[in-house]
This record gives structure tokens, C-alpha cells and sequence, in this order.
């Protein structure tokens, strides 16, 4: 309801209603009773899915999770009261189009409030999740939160890390993608959330950067501001902007000019720890990570051999390493030049270049009469190498570079 009366498309509907589990579970024989003991069941139509469930009060909530049973009312009020925040407890009738409002919610969507139900501190405290769930929503919908909401959130900030990885992982990735990552983590920051669920991000702020390449400040403000840059990201790319710069706190030092050496190697480092830590998928993590692992390798692209831009080029995800390129660039000095020399490159190199089919491969050597060993890596790296910057093209060519790389060893 919360989303049509913003004007949004929403994502899904959930029904609420009065008839308990097994009356759902005899109206639709093929629905599944995924929390039946919490009145929750799934029905299934055609390609759709919804959510049903019985108009419930919570008993007492002893986890900071999920309430420890529940009881099934006939009254859709004891429903509302027990939920999140009041933009979230509107119902629709979908007999007489009537909204029910029992908490206030068609105010706070009026005034752009995000509003814990009844009291703040008991809603927190029956789900630690929610501390997060209200930064999001007011990421997402641009609004504010509620001055004693607020209040709570900041005061009972630490019992978000009872809440599991993967509860923690979603929240943020729905903060970084949905809209507002900024905002988001900069409410997340004064509301002392940041330093509890990703302490490596928080140690950015503060840390100066060499005014000449970064006028714009420090490591944290430069994140912010390529995060409000991000326009609908992958979560890979939102994750790697977000961490492209995680090595800096650990490896600030002030010499000549403010410096950050190895700073790359080790944001690659903290990547790793923090995207394992929140049980990020492989998939995932491995994209985050080729973004910070490269992100400065766009400083040399003019400098490069051929084929070493050629491999470059070829990395995967590579619109991701240019769109992270660009809002670092456009974050910092503003200066593309390197980006614009990259773009004209992919235009002048036709795909099947960075990548042409081997001119000859270890079975190749094996058959010259070479006996299978560590070098015949290295040799054929070195054959790409010149295949790639055109000074082989035949397989003839190939072989006989090869027999002299290998004749040498």
C-alpha cells in the first residue's frame, strides 16, 4: 500500500486476512506453508507468488529476531500494531478500496516520516533489524526519520550486531541499489550503525588525501560522493565503489606529500575480509574485488604495451571498471582524459583482437618434442603477448618464437 501511494510500482503484495493457516492451506490446495506457525502461506498462481497471512498479535520477542510465538486475531489493528513503522501498516480492502490506517501511516508518507510504531525502543528491540531496515527506507524514499525513531536507533545502535551476516549483507546491498546510497550511509554513519557492521568503511572518515588529486576531501567524502553518482549499479559495482578506497586508512602515511603506498593490495585485503564476513556470494565478491584490485591501473593506460592494454580491456565486468573509473575521476580532479583514451581504444580494437584464438597451445609444444613443465607457461604468455601487439600471426611464427624461448631455458 506503501508504494501505490507513492506512485511506485511495487515490487510485490502481500495479503493479510482474518482465516487462519489450515483454512488457506484447504482454499489452496497447492500453496506451500512456508511459516504456517506464524500464520504466514504461500500461494502460488500461475508464474506469481504471495504471501498470505493471518492477522497475528507477537508475544514476547527473546532473540532480537522473531517473536517467540504468535497469536491469530480476527482484528486487522492488533495486525498493524504489531509491525515496523507506520507507512508499512497501511492495509487496502480490496472489497470496498478502502485504506485502513490505524497508525498514522497516510501522515508520515504526507510529511516524508519514517516512524517506528508506538514506542521506538520496544520496536527496535524485538527485531535488531529494523535499525537497519529504517535507514533504508529513508534512503530509498528520501525521507526523514523521525526525531525519537532517530533517537532510538542511535541509543541501541550496538545491538545490530546480533543481527546474522546474511540479514546484515541484504540490508545493505538493498541500501546501496534501491536508490539513495549516499544518504543511506551517511545515515548510517550518525547514527554509530556504520562502525558496527563495516568498521573499515567508518575508519575513512578523516583521512586526508592530497589536496592537488582530491580537492574535494577526505576518503569518506570522496566515497559519498561517488556513491550518489551510482545510477540503478549492479551490486558488484555499488560494493566496489564502495570499497575502492578501503586500503587508505591502514596505509596513510605523509612524506613529500600525503602518500597511501600499497594501498591497493591492501583494499583488496579488507574487500576480501569484509564481503566474506557478510557472506557476499563468489560471484560477487570476485567482481568487487577486480574493481579495487584495478581501479588505478587506469592511471598508466596511455603507457601501456599493446598487449597489456589489450588484457586489460578484456577484463571482466570491464563497463564496471569504466564506470568506477569515471566516478572516481569525476569525484575527485574531474579530469577523463584516460577514461576518454580507453573508450576510443575499445572503438579502434574490434573484440575477437583482445582475445584471438591462440596461435599454438601446449599440446603444440608437446609435439615439437618439449617435455611439459612450469615454462611452457611463461613461453606461451609470451606468445600472446606478441600476438597481441601483431609482431606474430602465424602458427609457423609461433613455434619457432617458442622453440627459441624454450631452446634458452
Amino acid at each position: 500500500m506503501r508504494d501505490l501511494l507513492m506512485e511506485r510500482a511495487p515490487k510485490d503484495y502481500d495479503v493479510a486476512t482474518s482465516a487462519r493457516p489450515h483454512q488457506l492451506l484447504q482454499l489452496f490446495p497447492g500453496a506451500d506453508s512456508v511459516g504456517a506457525h506464524f500464520g504466514v502461506v504461500l500461494v502460488h498462481s500461475d508464474s506469481a507468488q504471495v504471501e498470505v497471512a493471518t492477522y497475528r498479535s507477537d508475544l514476547e520477542y527473546t532473540d532480537g529476531r522473531r517473536p517467540d510465538g504468535v497469536h491469530f486475531e480476527t482484528d486487522p489493528r492488533q495486525d498493524a500494531m504489531r509491525r515496523d513503522f507506520t507507512i508499512n501498516a497501511l492495509f487496502l480492502d480490496p472489497f470496498s478500496g478502502e485504506i485502513l490506517d490505524f497508525t498514522g501511516g497516510r501522515a508520515d508518507l504526507e510529511a516524508k516520516l519514517i516512524r517506528a510504531i508506538g514506542d521506538p525502543d520496544a520496536r527496535f528491540r524485538e527485531d535488531h533489524l529494523r535499525l537497519l531496515r529504517a535507514v533504508r527506507f529513508a534512503a530509498r524514499t528520501g525521507f526523514e526519520i523521525e526525531p525519537e525513531t532517530f533517537a532510538a536507533i542511535c541509543a541501541l545502535a550496538p545491538l545490530v550486531q546480533s543481527v546474522s551476516a546474511e540479514r546484515i549483507r541484504d540490508e545493505i546491498a538493498r541500501i546501496l541499489t534501491e536508490g539513495g546510497p549516499r544518504r543511506g550511509f551517511e545515515l548510517l554513519d550518525s547514527t554509530g550503525l556504520l562502525r558496527h557492521i563495516l568498521p573499515e568503511v567508518a575508519a575513512m572518515k578523516g583521512v586526508e588525501q592530497p589536496p592537488e588529486f582530491h580537492p574535494e576531501g577526505d576518503v569518506w567524502t570522496h566515497t559519498l560522493i561517488m556513491l550518489d553518482g551510482l545510477k540503478a549499479p549492479s551490486i558488484g559495482l555499488a560494493l566496489g565503489v564502495l570499497l575502492h578506497d578501503v586500503g587508505k586508512p591502514p596505509t596513510f602515511r605523509i612524506a613529500d606529500r600525503i602518500r597511501f603506498d600499497g594501498h591497493v593490495e591492501k583494499g583488496v585485503e579488507i574487500a576480501h575480509a569484509i564481503l566474506t564476513r557478510l557472506r557476499f556470494p563468489n560471484s560477487v565478491t570476485e567482481t568487487a574485488e577486480g574493481l579495487v584490485a584495478n581501479h588505478m591501473k587506469f592511471m598508466d593506460v596511455p603507457k601501456m604495451k599493446e598487449s597489456t592494454l589489450k588484457r586489460f580491456l578484456r577484463l571482466p565486468d570491464f563497463e564496471d571498471h569504466m564506470a568506477l573509473h569515471r566516478l572516481d575521476c569525476l569525484s575527485s580532479h574531474g579530469g577523463l582524459e584516460n577514461y576518454e583514451y580507453v573508450r576510443q581504444k575499445q572503438r579502434e580494437v574490434p573484440p575477437e583482437q583482445l582475445k584471438p584464438r591462440p596461435l599454438i597451445t601446449g599440446r603444440d609444444l608437446i609435439a615439437a618434442g618439449y617435455r611439459p613443465g612450469p615454462p611452457f607457461g611463461i613461453v606461451l604468455d609470451e606468445i600472446e603477448d606478441a600476438q597481441l601487439e601483431g609482431r606474430v600471426s602465424t602458427t609457423a611464427e609461433a613455434l619457432e618464437m617458442a622453440r627459441r624461448s624454450l631452446d634458452a631455458i
